[in-house]
């Protein structure tokens, strides 16, 4: 199976004019994983057995474009054997673009039932050797065969046999799913074998254990129809570009200053007044552990933002220099040159105002911008070093400002284990890969879509979309914390927070702009079924809340952990 990754890649990459779809079959029982020759499984009609092969014959494939049109395939055919675990299909060479719909035959045309198969090269779908589904001199193919043995209440054991064939077998299984093939993704459907055997028909292995499609009394055409039915959506989640790319890209900055920047994040504007120079960025780090910049000279910014806790605050809320508390929780640093907007209210857009803001903060640093400037001005190194960096004697908050802007500019994270795992350097666990297509899939309980819905406010190479959203802590009368609202005055903004980064997620607890949740487990089960509704709560969580949230199994929550922890770097 090709690896796992996010959007990063295919977000910024160029559209290409032709694209394969992979497309991977889960074979399930009742929603649980079909394990062959079980004999615990329970038919409709009540009865145990094990089902021992499972094989079948797709063609036909189309694609709909969301202007309604369908795109085929081509002569295609495809051969799944749940036994021989062949359990995907791949559709190669269709046009790129914006598709509505999958659909496919289980079964076969007239003519090309009735071909002949010695005409079919080595390791054709329809080589008789490589499905054994052809009826060798009675001519024509099995189009699914479903195999095993059945145990009544009182031991007696038995088999069945289930051939379908002919065109009266032949059915049609359409999946409604928006796929967009500009980039490479792989598409995932469910199988539910249990289906076949659906209590609509009361079809009962005990009193019709056989049939090969001829004087059964229409049971093949029936379990067709139900083998059509039994076909679902799981997820839909991008490929790694097959392409080797280098891990990482050593940029060098308009001052000089390389900084090293993973190749799968997009581009970044440096700023144009400020260009980073070595000894910019030096004075920066070190006034970001100056506690001069504090009222009683015992705190500074680091403080607050523990490079081992990635950057923020393990405490719910920062204590101030003078031991005073704050209202929000410390928000963590990376990736700052592609942020937009500073704060959880995002009242400032550059990072030169932002950290003056905490200076003069009462709860915070509660120190005056002038008494700043004496102190620094009284060391003994500090006058010389801003005179360097910016080429005439003189510290003023501006360069104060911009010193720090430079630093802060060079926190740059992008190697966590699911970035190595895009150029070789890591492997996604099983668990972890399941987290990643929970993560990037909808929820869409009417369609049958299983996932968490995580990508709307979460995707791209920074896992956030760098915007304000309400996300169902609190309702309308119980709001503490106006939020966004109390910047703009817009009662759409009424608790909304910037959507935090998920980098190094697993050192960022508490979480929430209020630091409620003290674990990732917390935040899932949030999200899951405890968001609270509101007047500006986000679409994307409030379309959950009619179907009492998103349902996730215990093995699910816990693989959206494993995965979030791969967003988080050694150090």
């Amino acid at each position: 199976m090709k690896s796992l990754c996010t959007f990063l890649i295919l977000l910024f990459a160029d559209p290409l004019c032709a694209a394969d779809l992979t497309v991977e079959v889960e074979t399930r029982w009742n929603d649980r994983p079909l394990v062959l020759s079980d004999l615990s499984l329970k038919n409709a009609a009540g009865n145990e057995l094990s089902v021992t092969r499972l094989a079948y014959l797709l063609s036909a494939a189309k694609l709909q474009k969301e202007d309604g049109k369908w795109i085929g395939a081509g002569n295609w055919q495809a051969f799944l054997d749940v036994e021989k675990k062949r359990t995907s299909f791949t559709l190669n060479g269709v046009p790129a673009a914006k598709y509505q719909a999958l659909r496919f035959d289980v079964g076969l045309d007239a003519a090309t039932d009735k071909s002949d198969p010695a005409k079919r090269p080595a390791g054709h779908a329809l080589h008789p050797d490589v499905n054994g589904l052809h009826w060798s001199w009675r001519g024509g193919y099995v189009f699914l065969a479903i195999e095993g043995r059945w145990r009544q209440a009182d031991g007696t054991e038995g088999g069945y046999s289930y051939h379908l064939a002919g065109e009266p077998c032949r059915g049609t299984v359409e999946v409604r799913a928006e796929l967009d093939l500009r980039g490479a993704v792989k598409m995932t459907l469910v199988m539910d074998a249990a289906k076949i055997f659906s209590a609509a028909h009361r079809i009962d292995i005990k009193a019709a254990d056989s049939t090969h499609s001829a004087n059964d009394g229409g049971l093949a055409e029936r379990m067709a129809d139900n083998a059509v039915a039994a076909f679902s959506l799981r997820s839909i989640v991008p490929l790694v570009d097959p392409t080797p790319r280098p891990p990482t890209l050593a940029v060098t900055s308009p001052g000089g200053v390389k900084i090293v920047i993973p190749s799968h994040f997009p581009q970044v504007t440096w700023p144009a007044d400020n260009a980073l120079t070595p000894e910019g960025v030096a004075l920066g780090r070190r006034l970001f552990n100056e506690t001069k910049l504090s009222v009683n000279n015992t705190q500074a910014c680091a403080a607050c933002h523990k490079e081992e806790a990635g950057f923020t605050d393990p405490q719910r809320f920062s204590a101030g220099a003078q031991g005073q508390k704050g209202m929000r929780n410390s928000m963590p640093l990376a990736n700052l040159a592609w942020k937009p907007s500073f704060f959880w209210d995002g009242r400032v857009s550059t990072l030169r105002e932002q950290v003056l803001r905490p200076i003069q903060d009462p709860l915070e640093m509660n120190e005056t911008l002038e008494r700043v400037m004496e102190k620094l001005k009284e060391d003994k190194t500090y006058p010389a070093e801003f005179e360097k960096v910016f080429g005439s004697p003189g510290i003023t908050p501006e360069r104060l400002g911009l010193a720090m802007e430079q630093f802060l500019l060079t926190l740059i994270g992008g190697k966590s284990k699911l970035d190595r795992s895009l150029y070789g350097g890591a492997s996604l666990t099983d668990e972890e890969r399941r987290g990643f297509e929970l993560f990037f899939t909808e929820s869409d309980p009417g369609r049958g879509i299983r996932g968490a819905d995580c990508f709307h406010c979460h995707g791209g190479a920074h896992f956030t979309n760098n915007s304000f959203a309400n996300n169902g802590l609190d309702g309308d009368s119980d709001l503490k914390d106006e939020g966004r609202s109390k910047i703009t005055g817009a009662s759409g903004d009424r608790g909304k927070f910037m959507v935090p980064s998920l980098r190094n997620v697993a050192k960022t607890a508490p979480y929430m702009h209020d630091g409620r949740f003290a674990t990732l487990e917390e935040v899932i089960e949030h999200y899951d079924h405890g968001a609270v509704r509101s007047a500006t709560l986000d679409p994307n969580i409030a379309k959950h809340l009619s179907h009492d949230g998103l349902g996730l199994k215990p093995e699910e929550k816990k693989a959206l952990a494993a995965f979030l922890r791969t967003l988080t770097e050694e150090k």
